[in-house]
């Protein structure tokens, strides 16, 4: 006969979970600014454990808010703990709602501690031969280790059995108790011995065994610390029994009742969907799909040339359609089209397969035949187009020879306007916030890693589901925003009239990249080869030894340990820093450190402009063509990549090098055309300073006019010095800058610089009225916003956490601003897209910044200076003229 297998009982102490998730994990809030650090956390480890251990009986107890024996027995019982912080407090009853929903156990006794009622379940499993698992971080749990009873840390993964204890603490479990005795215990506030730590502990209970038997021979603890415990001798009877675990209370309930229930996955949807713990979210939605609203879908794969025609008559008669292209690569400029996707009604979708190739593969209607019927509808202006990040699929349909025109909505960007940093604005992830739907992914269908096949060796079957979802889907978030944006006229007019528009801008200057030297480039990344190569050798020499530039580890040694310089910040973990941020604070005072940051600089303008532009030029164009990026950034600016080019340093040497290798093609110029100042004059208009709004009226020097302000001199008397002082000044405080990192830019005292700052504010008390009125709007609604209306939320903005509230506020000081400028030049390309539409001579190329590249036809730069310069200047109307700084050349570097 087979032994029966040992059944398992886990006691999980929930309060020591909680505090050891709360301090140990970075502090985490969901977008309504709730914090979800705690709750996150102790779910992880809960997860983690039930998936190692498969308990049978499991069981999470907690500690409740009433008093216990321990209080009557001694009144200072924990009475020095502070208050529960109220950002854990808060995540207290969401997190016994997850565990409950789970199905999972949960205890909390009013008059019990959680530790008896862990000892006592600890002892009745013992009892019943049952292998019992105590999961705590908590050290007074060591004395319910026994054969048969473990402790296990989740945190760190390591289960301790009596060995273990003893190897710990250098006591047996049996001796723990008389052990945390002596000790006391701080936390709890349970008086020990003073100057008796771990190891006298240990020392007396290895030679006395037990505290009774130590007490017996009092007199033979010589020195000071005998002295000690005579005196505090009376009160050890006492503090054992503060310290000692009861493993006896009388409990309604066994071992065996702890069994884990099936899971509430409904009210872990909404839980999950409330704490915007995605991750976990879309788990639910595979293991119960009828928690995810769903809809019965009509997909339909177009094979013949009727059905097609149905298709196209129907969106006629409805007057819109989703459109969606499947392709070969990301790069739209390099894709090929696979087919094409197409949804007029929530459920119902299609998809037309044109170049899937595989064996076995069915016959598919013609490319050309496709894309020549469908041109009735891409080009009609009846017919709205609706899609998610059209541009990318107007590159694709241009490269086949087709216009997708006009386009009219777009629900990346819908998403973006009403809530830029709700969630990622990806189909996918909107989806599933936004619809609690979970679509099928492309890994699905295409693999994974090295596995991961191009779409057109999908088979027509799988790749019909997924295309034809995507349209479905994308129809469903289209009318899902639209009804979201028409409660915020604000918010809808920024997107009808400002990002919508923007798409055309934005995909003609992709179209029509840009022109670069190669060879000036290759010959730059030669250059800073040489000059790395000298840096290098001249940190060896200083260092006196070869070592690694680019590992942390070597250069931690040689800053901090070899040069034994200062350390001014750490890493998460304790460690000297070797960031970035902390080498330019010892590079203010010594050469090595110095030397590393200009090493790192140039390394990175290497590989990622002057060795990586070359490989970027489109075989076809011989162009680059940059990407631009509309719901990346929270304040509304552009971003770019492949290149970027927003990151190309302009004041340094190197960074202009390699401007000077953007080019205008033969018979051409660049023209640049910048704006001057543009959030300084936000905030004059935005503040109403009276004194900035005189200066930029009469068209001063703003930083010349505010050290003549600051420092009281004549405007004739301002010195280079000042006028730096003054720009490092105007342009920290609209970023929230405080006066120690004012200090650092300026390398000057702390209460020099808080002197200039108070200076500042009383020359421009409209500033200072400003920041604190901005402060208190984002404080009661959670939100700024541009001059358009866009907004800009700041979950931290009442954070309990100094850091992140002062974050926070620095945010919002200057996210109006950042966001406005946004908005402004994004407004300033639409009205000179508009005035040159239709032109060969002036093409928009770059958007930098507050700046617009074009390439403009020689005989034309005078007129295209003018047009740009006015369309620039008007497209907003402040209290303030908006000045736009215009010049031309034959690279970028000489028209900046």
């Amino acid at each position: 006969m087979q032994p029966k297998e040992t059944k398992k009982l886990v006691l999980v102490d929930g309060s020591s979970y909680l505090f050891r998730a709360y301090h140990a994990l970075p502090p985490l809030t969901n977008t309504k600014g709730v914090p979800t650090g705690a709750v996150y956390g102790v779910v992880n480890m809960l997860r983690k454990l039930i998936k190692e251990e498969k308990p049978d009986y499991l069981a999470v107890i907690f500690d409740t808010k009433s008093k216990n024996f321990r209080h009557a027995l001694f009144d200072a019982y924990k009475a020095n703990r502070p208050e529960m912080p109220e950002e854990l407090a808060v995540q207290i009853k969401p997190l016994h709602d997850i565990i409950q929903s789970m199905g999972i156990p949960l205890l909390a006794f009013e008059g019990l501690e959680a530790d008896d009622v862990i000892g006592t379940l600890s002892e009745l499993g013992h009892q019943q031969n049952l292998a019992v698992l105590i999961s705590t971080g908590d050290k007074d749990m060591a004395q319910l280790v026994k054969p048969g009873v473990l402790l296990v840390n989740t945190m760190s993964g390591t289960v301790m059995d009596e060995k273990g204890v003893e190897a710990k603490f250098g006591v047996r479990p049996d001796q723990i108790i008389d052990y945390l005795a002596l000790m006391g215990d701080s936390v709890d506030n349970i008086p020990g011995v003073p100057k008796v730590g771990p190891k006298t502990a240990q020392k007396w209970l290895n030679q006395y065994e037990t505290l009774d038997n130590l007490i017996s021979h009092q007199n033979e603890i010589t020195g000071k610390v005998g002295e000690y415990f005579r005196a505090h001798m009376e009160f050890l009877p006492i503090g054992k029994q503060l310290v000692t675990i009861k493993t006896d209370l009388v409990l309604e309930i066994q071992p065996s009742d702890l069994i884990v229930q099936p899971p509430d996955n409904t009210a872990l949807l909404e839980l999950y969907t409330s704490l915007e713990f995605n991750s976990w979210l879309k788990e639910l939605a595979f293991t119960d799909k009828a928690s995810v609203p769903s809809k019965q879908t009509q997909y339909e794969t177009l094979f013949e040339r009727e059905m097609l025609d149905k298709w196209i008559a129907d969106i006629q008669k409805v007057g819109y359609v989703v459109v969606d292209t499947e392709t070969t690569s990301i790069n739209p400029h390099l894709a090929d089209l696979v087919g094409i996707s197409l949804s007029i009604e929530e459920g119902k979708a299609c998809y037309i397969p044109l170049t899937h190739h595989y064996l076995g593969c069915p016959p598919q209607l013609a490319k050309d035949y496709v894309l020549d019927k469908l041109k009735a509808i891409f080009t009609d202006n009846k017919i709205q187009k609706i899609g998610q990040h059209l541009k990318y699929d107007m590159h694709v349909l241009h490269n086949q020879g087709m216009q997708l025109e006009p386009i009219s909505h777009d629900t990346m960007l819908a998403s973006y306007c009403y809530h830029s940093t709700q969630t990622r604005h990806d189909m996918d992830s909107m989806a599933k916030f936004y619809l609690n739907y979970e679509t099928i992914s492309f890994e699905a269908v295409a693999g994974k890693g090295v596995k991961q096949i191009t779409f057109d060796q999908v088979e027509v079957e799988k790749a019909s589901q997924y295309a034809a979802e995507d349209a479905d889907v994308t129809l469903r978030l289209h009318r899902y925003f639209q009804a979201k944006l028409k409660e915020n006229k604000e918010l809808r007019a920024l997107y009808e009239a400002l990002e919508m528009p923007l798409v055309e801008v934005l995909y003609h200057m992709e179209q029509a990249g840009v022109l670069v030297d190669e060879q000036k480039l290759n010959a730059q990344s030669q250059e800073i080869a040489h000059r790395l190569a000298v840096l290098e050798e001249e940190a060896y020499v200083l260092a006196g030894c070869n070592f690694n530039l680019g590992s942390p580890k070597q250069l931690q040694e040689i800053l901090y340990e070899k040069f034994n310089l200062p350390v001014t910040h750490k890493t998460p973990k304790g460690a000297p820093s070797t960031s970035e941020e902390a080498l330019q604070e010892l590079a203010h005072d010594y050469d090595f450190p110095r030397l590393i940051l200009e090493h790192r600089s140039l390394s990175k303008l290497k590989s990622t402009y002057t060795d990586k532009l070359p490989l970027l030029i489109n075989p076809n164009t011989r162009r680059i063509h940059t990407s631009y990026h509309q719901a990346v950034t929270a304040t509304g600016r552009l971003s770019s990549s492949d290149p970027n080019l927003q990151n190309i340093p302009i004041r340094t040497e190197e960074g202009r090098k390699i401007r000077q290798a953007f080019i205008a093609k033969p018979g051409f110029e660049l023209v640049s055309a910048d704006y001057s100042q543009i959030e300084l004059r936000i905030m004059a208009h935005l503040s109403q300073d009276a004194g900035l709004l005189k200066a930029f009226q009469a068209n001063e020097d703003i930083h010349r006019f505010t050290a003549s302000e600051v420092f009281g001199v004549d405007l004739r008397d301002v010195t280079a010095e000042q006028r730096r002082s003054a720009k490092a000044i105007n342009f920290g405080l609209i970023y929230g800058m405080s006066a120690f990192g004012l200090a650092r830019q300026l390398d000057i005292e702390q209460g020099a610089a808080k002197a200039y700052m108070e200076l500042y504010f009383k020359r421009y008390p409209g500033v200072k009225n400003y920041m604190d009125a901005i402060r208190e709007t984002a404080r009661q609604q959670g939100f700024v916003e541009t001059l358009l209306g866009r907004r800009l939320y700041l979950p931290d903005i009442n954070a309990k956490q100094a850091l992140r509230r002062k974050q926070a506020e620095r945010i919002a000081i200057n996210a109006p601003m950042q966001g406005t400028a946004a908005d402004i030049i994004k407004r300033a390309m639409l009205q000179v897209y508009k005035a040159i539409k239709g032109r060969d001579d002036i093409n928009m190329l770059m958007q930098v910044h507050d700046e617009l590249v074009f390439e403009v036809k020689q005989s034309s730069v005078e007129e295209a200076k003018q047009l740009i310069k006015q369309a620039m200047e008007s497209s907003m109307e402040l209290s303030v003229p908006l000045l736009v700084e215009i010049g031309s050349g034959l690279n970028w570097d000489e028209a900046h």
